[in-house]
């Protein structure tokens, strides 16, 4: 019986058909009844997405850090220049 999903590369297989489109898989080569994914090395069931992040990032929170302070000077100087800009433009 041919299988929905190809055991060896996951792509999707027409029914009835006798070999993968994706990587000519079939029954003598890599499908059988008792087929699974196994191959497309996925996560168990019982895999635990927040204890995995938790494990390999640490419980500490990313801190963001602020604009700094010679940032603010460079935008309010840009702004003065526009606006002395504007003013000599109007008059």
């Amino acid at each position: 019986m041919t299988p929905d999903t190809c055991p060896n590369c996951g792509a999707d297989v027409p029914r009835n058909a006798r070999a993968c489109p994706g990587c000519g898989a079939d029954e003598n080569t890599g499908w059988s009844e008792h087929a699974y994914a196994s191959g497309l090395e996925l996560p168990d069931e019982s895999f635990d997405h927040k204890e995995f992040t938790k494990r390999e990032f640490g419980t500490r929170k990313a801190i963001p850090h602020g604009v700094k302070w010679y940032w603010w000077l460079v935008a309010i100087g840009i702004v003065v220049v526009f606006l002395l800009g504007m003013f000599k433009w109007f008059r």
